[in-house]
């Protein structure tokens, strides 16, 4: 194997574990977050309007019928946020946005 190829796969293996990392690291925050939605029922309606609005158009026509983002718009939304489009943001982060939104947007 050459040189190149080796270092390309080597790249490949930690794109992958890092995608899975990464993965892992949204559910944990999805988690904590609705542990302080459950606990505080004003951050969980801030939370849900703005679940909604980062869903994907005609996510209903499409498996998995769920309203999840698109994975383009969540990086670039990450990129923009934080300078990496593999940031997962932290649990006061989304809740300050989450405020933030309701307070200044109106919404």
């Amino acid at each position: 194997m050459t040189g190149y190829r080796r270092e390309t796969s080597k790249l490949h293996r930690g794109s992958r574990k890092r995608a899975s990392i990464s993965h892992r690291d949204w559910i944990r925050l999805a988690l904590s977050l609705c542990v302080r939605a459950i606990i505080n029922p004003r951050l969980a309606i801030d939370l849900l309007r703005l679940t909604w609005s980062f869903r994907a158009r005609d996510w209903h026509r499409h498996p998995p019928f769920l309203p999840f983002p698109p994975k383009k718009y969540m990086a670039w939304r990450m990129y923009t946020a934080y300078g990496d489009e593999d940031a997962v943001p932290s649990v006061d982060d989304v809740v300050r946005f989450a405020r933030w939104r309701r307070e200044v947007m109106h919404l």
